[in-house]
């Protein structure tokens, strides 16, 4: 594939150098393709982390194939931490650990968001044919003229590229303008919880106050935390709350308040958070969003990507790793349609957004699962049950959660699977049960 396949007349501009424009920079430089990333905020390589946003991403089997592809997979590991299962923490202080898969190689790993960032834009750098503009706002776009118009300092800065990406996350500016005027569906949809990251802190000599290699999850219905290992041996924690109504963020501002939440539903922790008061004030309450939307592009000069197209609550561990494989989805459109950019972008959409639709309403479904099925006696039976058929038919029998995070099954694939899988274990256990049932009564004849 070379650059006239891709980026017939000029360079392409990619709005959006977060996680998913970083690595679309990176594949496109790869095949010789000249790239323009705009990035609304300064340089994440300098000075302080955003606030309010997730730094710890759990990495899947989905990221990892795209990493992979873009040969840095050997340059992410090191700066992971392997989860090998969930540690679920009880009320009472208990915990019991629950594997993520039949054996070891099933685990998920537990990634910097930043730091994971600063690599791709770093790799993506080094390719003379790639240049990176920070601080550039997206205002609009004229789809007439084929012209980006970007906000810089104040400034007014206008680029005609020979087409664009949207990866400028849930709510695109880019995804905006493209539709403008256009006949085009777009949903969103907030959840009634949000959610405030806190610090668990390294013990004084190194090493973590709780297992490191675990996801951590303190599920009572009215609230959950979570928490994701950090390699220095800390845990970032991110608690979900419903924003309104009794014990809400909305009643929980006073240091006061704070302890108070803390002692009725999470004791164990605060003796972990000395600082827990001063955490909770300063770091910002976020909001958690879904958003559907189509087309996902216009003509063959704009497509998006990642969260511009399909934002999903955080709940199966999948956005980042979803939004990496929308960049391969889209480099293996362009590679069977190498002279046609419209029909590799409308290929690209049929490929993925039945499948991110699916995935949208699997993390929806695994909010109720973490913060109260994972304590369930019958959940955890049924968990017991699919792990033995996998173990005993690896290649027949799947867990739903292992197609999801451990294979790159497409989403609405996996979720039929499991849906089949479903009615032949409820017509065994139908048959079994006949079976018990007409044994008694035969021997019930007998005596």
């Amino acid at each position: 594939m070379t650059e006239q396949d891709i980026n017939a007349g000029g360079r392409v501009a990619i709005v959006g150098g977060g996680l998913a424009g970083s690595l679309l920079a990176l594949s496109l430089a790869r095949q010789g393709v000249g790239v323009d990333v705009y990035e609304r905020r300064p340089d994440p390589r300098v000075g302080l982390s955003e606030g309010g946003r997730s730094i710890n991403l759990g990495l899947s089997k989905r990221g990892i194939q795209a990493l992979t592809e873009v040969g840095l997979i050997d340059q992410v590991m090191p700066l992971s931490v392997v989860m090998g299962g969930r540690v679920i923490h009880a009320p009472d202080g208990s915990t019991r650990f629950q594997p993520y898969g039949k054996d070891r190689g099933e685990v998920l790993h537990s990634i910097d968001r930043n730091e994971l960032n600063r690599l791709l834009l770093d790799h993506a750098q080094r390719h003379p044919q790639v240049r990176l503009h920070f601080n550039h706002r997206l205002d609009r776009i004229d789809k007439a003229r084929r012209e980006l118009e970007f906000d810089h300092d104040g400034e007014k800065v206008r680029a005609q590229p020979a087409w664009v990406v949207g990866a400028d996350g849930a709510f695109s500016r880019a995804r905006q303008e493209m539709q403008r005027g256009e006949r085009a569906d777009y949903h969103q949809e907030y959840l009634e919880w949000g959610y405030k990251e806190l610090s668990l802190a390294a013990l004084p000599g190194g090493g973590s106050q709780i297992e490191l290699e675990a996801l951590h999850v303190w599920p009572r219905v009215h609230c959950f935390f979570v928490s994701h290992p950090n390699r220095d041996g800390s845990h970032t924690l991110t608690l979900f709350l419903p924003h309104e109504g009794p014990d809400s963020f909305a009643t929980t501002r006073t240091p006061d308040e704070v302890r108070a939440l803390f002692g009725k539903y999470f004791p164990d922790l605060i003796p972990l958070l000395p600082n827990l008061v001063d955490d909770w004030v300063s770091h910002p309450t976020g909001s958690l969003i879904t958003t559907r939307t189509a087309p996902w592009s216009m003509d063959e000069w704009i497509v998006l990507v990642g969260d511009a197209c399909h934002a999903v609550y955080p709940f199966y561990g999948q956005g980042m790793n979803s939004a990496f494989e929308d960049c391969s989805a889209l480099m293996a459109a362009f590679a069977a349609h190498p002279r046609d950019r419209r029909a590799a972008f409308i290929a690209y959409e049929q490929s993925r957004r039945p499948h991110t639709d699916t995935l949208a309403e699997l993390s929806k479904a695994n909010f109720i699962e973490l913060k109260q099925k994972v304590q369930s006696f019958w959940f955890l039976a049924r968990k017991r049950v699919d792990a033995a058929l996998n173990r005993l038919l690896p290649k027949t029998w799947l867990p739903l959660y292992t197609m999801i995070a451990h294979t790159t099954m497409p989403y609405g694939d996996a979720l039929k699977r499991s849906r089949q899988q479903e009615k032949i274990l409820l017509g065994a256990v139908s048959a079994l049960a006949l079976v018990v049932v007409g044994a008694g009564v035969w021997v019930g004849r007998l005596l």
